[in-house]
């Protein structure tokens, strides 16, 4: 399964036999309070900084979220999205549990978005796989629904069956779903990662859907974050997962994906791994 996603120049392909997808977490105002008040002014000068910094750390996409309390979020998302196109041909995630704002983002945006996120209840995939459809998007769903967050891997499974057959039912392809396995943190749950390792496989198995995930959420709350995200990372690319929203900016954790692209056989002869050496070197 290929899922292809463009900006209005550059085209990526996502998929289990291709080198992961990093897409880069930073452009969200999530715990962010200087950021928070500098665009609740209309000031989105940040923005050039973390897209600098995402890209040169290797950053294959990069997520946009412009949830700001007090803010007209479907407008400063559009704005946001112009801006970062302006800045970098890489693909984006347009990210926001707002529809209006969704759709506003879609609007302007130039290429074949990725849209963060959908869960499963009815009346969220009512509203939002149709502006997948009308707008030739993808969508990261959550098997999570009005019940919640399921602990389990055949938990979260059944709500995975309703979330496929929705978007099969409105038309849309499943080479644009992606289903986001959940990700909890270690330190609040011993299981959380076996749990989640166990949703990917169960997910590949059943479907052989693309995947992607919260990269960091498994260490929140806990020192040497980073350590615990390189770890973890490596692991669900084994089980099966094809993406992560992550931090870009991170060598190590950056580092540990590029190095299980090699050695799980998705970047053949090393050329990636190479070439990314060399560059740091003249850099």
């Amino acid at each position: 399964m290929h899922t292809v996603l463009s900006s209005a120049s550059k085209e990526i392909t996502m998929g289990n036999d291709l080198p992961f997808v990093i897409i880069g977490e930073r452009i969200n105002p999530t715990g962010r309070k200087i950021f928070q008040e500098k665009l609740r002014a209309g000031d989105l000068s940040t923005l050039e900084i973390d897209v600098a910094d995402q890209v040169a750390g290797g950053a294959d996409m990069l997520d946009v979220n412009m949830g700001v309390p007090l803010t007209d979020e479907p407008a400063l998302l559009a704005k946001a999205i112009q801006l970062v196109q302006s800045l970098t041909d890489l693909p984006i995630c347009i990210d926001s549990s707002v529809v209006e704002a969704l759709e506003a983002g879609l609007a302007v945006y130039q290429g074949k978005a990725l849209i963060n996120s959908m869960t499963g209840e009815d009346d969220r995939m009512e509203a939002i796989l149709p502006l997948v459809k009308k707008y030739d998007a993808a969508i990261i769903a959550l098997p999570n629904d009005e019940t919640g967050i399921p602990m389990t891997a055949p938990e979260r499974m059944l709500i995975v069956d309703k979330i496929v057959s929705a978007v099969e039912k409105a038309g849309i392809s499943l080479e644009n779903l992606l289903i986001d396995p959940l990700a909890m943190t270690v330190g609040a749950d011993p299981e959380a990662v076996k749990n989640t390792l166990e949703t990917i496989h169960q997910i590949k198995e059943k479907y052989d859907l693309n995947m992607s995930i919260g990269g960091s959420n498994v260490s929140f709350g806990l020192p040497n974050r980073h350590a615990l995200n390189a770890a973890f990372i490596p692991m669900a690319i084994a089980a099966g997962l094809s993406s992560a929203i992550m931090d870009a900016r991170t060598p190590a954790v950056v580092e540990s994906v590029r190095a299980s692209d090699l050695l799980i056989g998705n970047d053949a002869w090393g050329g990636n791994w190479i070439t990314r050496f060399r560059a740091a070197q003249n850099g």
